[in-house]
């Protein structure tokens, strides 16, 4: 990249001079477009085709708000609707939870469950392996929770021991089995310590399913609690038997809203945990068995099937080797979500949905609504907007040509009018830069024929804003008298209403050129260099003024007035006065303003603290750049450079070059780039005399200088780099020095 570049190409301001005006308002361009805007009065049928653009052009933006609103609004909605369903969940597990734990807890309950989770080793047997004692004990188990089962509907209950052996059920059937696998993880989690509630499995004893065939397999879940002894240790489990249909899937399908839109639960393997409403659907599509009692709760796994399956699309794999869709994919992740872009369902239909995961139970809870409803009004709103579309094509295709060639002759208008540049008393001759607010040309005085070089601000950008921030750099620049300060001649502006400025012109090469064409300089020449930079800024920190964007870009090396390096700092556009609080700043506050490379830590954190000490830690960067060629830091991004620069340690300049550098010099350019202002050179005076302590402080020497400059000056506008062989061991090729100006 070619920094010696400050500003943007820029044409726009050749048209809009007074002599340019003059030149091309006299020419066969010039009444061309005069005509044309004569045109443009007189026939009247033109303005109605470009009313019609200009409120199809205000269509697309409502169009664009309305379906903005719509997402936004669905959005909403489809948080809104999984979140009230999580929450009524969250109150029916706490429900659960709170009855298990008061009936494991209950004094008569408890003593009954002691015996049969501890029984007393010489229990004698009685018919079916179980003791007459335990027998008395289960039907005494049984008649005390039998209220609660019943007042609360819970189908049925279980009591383990540590080992997860059921030493008690409704369920004869399950007596002295242990460790069964469907119960493996409630129980667990119930012998921690921890009141729980598991997600729905298929039952491993036989119940009556929702048509009342007796049958295993049958969705059931269980709330379960720890059943401690008197010293608060847990001995065993109470497990209550729920029906999902119950309660559970009931509060899910309050969920579903429209045509297509539901509210469904999925365990941690992906499996539906509640009812589909599309049950009957997912039959005729093969999804689901062709049997009576088939339905999706633990049936059916809720997988991506790659299309459509209700457009007859079939996936060429099992549905087991499906990957999830991307709410379950999300849910699962711990990831609470919405999407209105539009995904795949376990049906293959496009949907839009939010989801979250219910630690409470144990399984995730998502609503979606296939995206054709969804946006169903939008999707007419896009129809109608394609035809009104349609019916301006004709139009438009006609206004086509007359606008490029409107386009055409106005680029050829400005052209000619950049032959006629005139300035005041500035005739402009060729442009050097263009950036972001101004235009800068080479110019001469129309009386002294003295090169200068003319900033105007750009026509195209102008406002209150760039107005006052032209006018503050170009009055702040004006106050410093500083020989290193780049000098400004003159301040006006046109009759056409064109603000421009005048300054020195520079001929010369900045630092980061220079580094870049020429590698790491001697340490005598960066002292050298230093010195008259801090000399620039300790005038501008002395009237209040803060630079902020110091760095070798910045920074011009010049032959001037017969002297060789004599160093000229630039653009003051970023420069804040440290009685802002007084001032109406036209940088927003707060802002981050400077080059990342050469801001300091209080720069990032809080820019509208930066002082005097600021402006000293880039100069220290600037000069650990023309010792190594290399910036302090070295980063992969800004947000990388930025933390390096608050927290990094710099390496010093020694140990990043095979070079020996002055010790003196290093120990200056390492207290600039102190994290803490406090540790640093406290003025740029105070920097100065630093370096001036250095052994080499006046090595580089004037010869030195002008035997440089004759190396690789080349009359006023270039460089020239050393043949191989000499010290700096650069090739034969001529470089042309690039003019730089502010």
């Amino acid at each position: 990249m070619n920094r010696l570049n400050l500003f943007r190409n820029s044409q726009s301001y050749a048209a809009r001079s007074g002599a340019g005006r003059l030149a091309w308002a006299q020419s066969s361009v010039g009444r061309t477009v005069s005509r044309t805007s004569l045109f443009l009065k007189r026939q009247i049928w033109a303005w109605p085709i470009l009313a019609v653009v200009l409120l199809s052009i205000i269509g697309l933006f409502v169009r664009r708000a309305i379906e903005n609103t719509m997402r936004e609004s669905l959005q909403a909605e489809l948080q809104t609707l999984v979140h009230l369903e999580a929450a009524m969940l969250r109150t029916w597990v706490k429900v659960q939870k709170s009855n298990v734990e008061s009936l494991a807890n209950s004094i008569d309950i408890r003593e009954t469950l002691y015996p049969l989770i501890e029984p007393p080793v010489a229990a004698a047997p009685a018919k079916g392996g179980v003791a007459a004692s335990n027998e008395a004990l289960q039907e005494k188990l049984a008649k005390s929770l039998g209220p609660s089962l019943t007042a609360h509907r819970y189908a049925g209950y279980i009591v383990a021991d540590k080992q997860r052996r059921i030493v008690a059920s409704d369920r004869r059937e399950t007596m002295g089995q242990a460790d069964i696998a469907e119960y493996r993880d409630f129980l667990s989690r119930a012998l921690d310590g921890e009141t729980n509630l598991g997600a729905p499995f298929p039952s491993v004893v036989v119940m009556k399913d929702e048509l009342g065939k007796s049958r295993t397999g049958v969705p059931t879940m269980f709330v379960a609690a720890p059943v401690r002894d008197e010293s608060f240790q847990v001995v065993g489990v109470l497990g209550l038997r729920i029906d999902p249909a119950e309660e559970f899937c009931r509060i899910l399908s309050l969920g579903r809203f429209g045509a297509t839109g539901e509210t469904y639960a999925f365990d941690r393997s992906g499996r539906m945990a509640s009812n589909s409403r599309f049950d009957d659907e997912l039959i005729l599509l093969g999804m689901l068995p062709d049997q009576e009692d088939s339905q999706s709760i633990l049936q059916l796994l809720v997988r991506d099937p790659g299309g459509d399956v209700t457009q007859g699309f079939r996936p060429a794999a099992r549905r087991h080797d499906l990957p999830p869709t991307f709410a379950v994919a999300e849910a699962a992740a711990g990831r609470a979500g919405v999407n209105v872009e539009g995904y795949r369902n376990y049906r293959g239909a496009a949907v839009v949905g939010a989801w979250t995961w219910l630690p409470e139970a144990d399984v995730g809870v998502v609503a979606e609504m296939e995206y054709a409803e969804a946006f169903r009004p939008l999707t007419i709103l896009r129809w109608t907007f394609w035809g009104l579309f349609g019916l301006l094509a004709a139009s438009a295709a006609a206004i086509f040509v007359f606008t490029v060639l409107v386009a055409r002759l106005r680029r050829e208008a400005q052209k000619a009018a950049i032959e006629a540049q005139q300035i005041g008393q500035y005739k402009l001759e060729q442009k050097i830069g263009s950036g972001g607010m101004g235009v800068v040309y080479k110019a001469k005085h129309a009386m002294l024929r003295r090169p200068t070089a003319v900033k105007m601000l750009d026509v195209d950008r102008v406002n209150e804003a760039s107005i006052e921030r032209f006018e503050r750099e170009v009055q702040i620049t004006s106050q410093l008298n500083n020989p290193h300060t780049v000098a400004i001649f003159d301040y006006g502006r046109t009759p056409e209403g064109v603000f421009y400025y005048a300054m020195e012109y520079l001929d010369g090469i900045d630092l980061q050129s220079l580094v870049e064409r020429y590698g790491p300089q001697p340490a005598a020449r960066v002292i050298h260099i230093l010195e008259q930079v801090c000399s620039s800024l300790y005038e501008a920190h002395s009237l209040g003024l803060v630079h902020r964007d110091i760095k070798p870009a910045n920074i011009m090396l010049n032959r001037r007035g017969g002297e060789p390096d004599v160093v000229k700092v630039l653009d003051f556009g970023l420069v804040k006065a440290l009685d802002d609080e007084r001032r109406s700043g036209s940088t927003q506050q707060g802002a981050l303003t400077g080059t990342p490379l050469y801001m300091s830590p209080e720069a990032i954190q809080l820019p509208n603290t930066v002082d005097a000490r600021s402006d000293l830690y880039a100069v220290g960067a600037a000069g650990y750049f023309l010792l190594t060629g290399q910036p302090v830091f070295d980063a992969e991004n800004v947000m990388d450079l930025c933390q390096k620069h608050l927290a990094a340690t710099p390496l010093p300049p020694s140990k990043r070059i095979d070079k020996a550098i002055p010790e003196e010099l290093e120990s200056a350019l390492m207290a600039c780039l102190e994290k803490s202002r406090a540790k640093r050179p406290q003025t740029a005076r105070d920097l100065a005399q630093l370096l001036s302590r250095c052994p080499e402080a006046k090595s580089w020497s004037v010869e030195e200088a002008d035997s440089w400059w004759g190396r690789h000056e080349r009359g006023h506008a270039g460089l020239v780099p050393p043949a191989q062989g000499t010290p700096n061991g650069h090739d034969d090729r001529t470089i042309d020095l690039s003019i730089r100006a502010v």
